[in-house]
């Protein structure tokens, strides 16, 4: 109703607002209010970014960054002044436009993209008739058609998509929080270890930045979630006294963590149509929430059998990545529009 650009404005200002507010608490009362507000706008942030996503072309930009200051006040304020002036590059959602009339102003939007992605093809149209695209555009919208999250469950292939994909979040989140918060159960000291599992996800995202152009999203996403089970699995097995061997094994787990991780939020956002991926990102991003929740608690199974948790962290990410298997490929082929174009 409002376009993704309106929106995402909206839950940036909210966050940087909240963000400031939690930089300057004076109590914990303060801080946890606001960070819970922060983390509400920052939940429409992902939400919304990650579809713009598709204007970037066939290589997706899997990078992240990261910033230490010296007092955890001044951090988040620095944090909020730096990436504030980025907004201006974000571009308004295409489709949007034309449904709404703005068929140039989209038209503008796209050779940007184009011209930034090095497509020179795309940026030379013989002829361009607004009221071609808009003719088209209201051809193929049918009217007082709506989507909701049941729509998601209502043809057989896109419920088979948002079952497995749903599936596939809540074993990324799942495994990839267990292992953060297992820090002291590697034989590494707590604060080694997270300086390591902070610095191996910077190989991990530059290596899926080649692997899922080369191997595939669906074996990518798979396998590092099978391998992230895997090195969980194998340090129930290595004695205890091996301690250079256990954190070796550890710190590969976690960059496989990662990987998963970040390889999901591309492929999930390529599996869903387009009337349908905001939806299908909410639906997924719940389960991720999901698998994030029950990670902590799974520890407590360790009054029952001592390495009882760390199994069912493997079990459930081997499982979930196995379930990866089951979704279609998205390297190479054209975003679907519709339900029909995946049914």
């Amino acid at each position: 109703r409002f376009g993704r650009k309106a929106m995402l404005l909206l839950s940036l200002a909210c966050s940087v607002i909240f963000g400031m507010l939690s930089a300057a608490s004076v109590s914990y009362l303060m801080m946890a209010i606001t960070r819970t507000l922060t983390g509400v706008a920052l939940s429409g942030v992902s939400l919304i970014v990650l579809p713009l996503g598709k204007y970037v072309g066939r290589r997706p930009p899997l990078f992240s960054q990261g910033h230490v200051s010296g007092e955890w006040k001044t951090w988040r304020i620095n944090r909020n002044t730096v990436f504030s002036p980025h907004i201006r590059w974000v571009p308004e959602s295409a489709r949007w436009l034309i449904a709404n009339g703005k068929v140039k102003q989209a038209h503008r939007n796209l050779l940007r993209c184009a011209r930034m992605n090095g497509r020179k093809e795309f940026t030379l149209f013989p002829s361009f008739h607004p009221s071609q695209a808009l003719r088209k555009m209201t051809t193929d919208k049918k009217p007082g058609e709506s989507y909701s999250y049941i729509s998601l469950f209502r043809t057989p292939v896109l419920r088979k998509i948002s079952l497995c994909s749903g599936a596939v979040w809540f074993g990324v989140a799942f495994s990839y929080y267990g292992m953060s918060l297992n820090l002291t159960g590697f034989g590494l000291n707590m604060y080694l270890s997270q300086f390591v599992f902070g610095v191996i996800e910077i190989p991990a995202k530059m290596i899926m930045y080649v692997l899922v152009n080369r191997a595939g999203r669906r074996r990518s996403q798979a396998w590092t979630l099978i391998l992230t089970g895997l090195c969980i699995g194998a340090n129930v097995i290595i004695p205890k006294p091996f301690t250079a061997v256990r954190s070796v094994v550890a710190i590969m787990g976690k960059g496989f963590s990662e990987a998963a991780f970040t390889t999901v939020f591309l492929y999930t956002s390529e599996l869903y149509p387009t009337v349908l991926r905001q939806n299908g990102m909410g639906y997924t991003s719940f389960m991720a929430r999901l698998g994030g929740s029950l990670a902590p608690l799974v520890f407590l199974l360790d009054e029952v059998w001592r390495s009882l948790p760390e199994v069912t962290y493997c079990g459930v990410a081997v499982c979930c990545g196995s379930v990866a298997f089951l979704l279609p490929e998205t390297l190479n082929v054209r975003l679907p529009e519709g339900i029909e174009d995946i049914e």
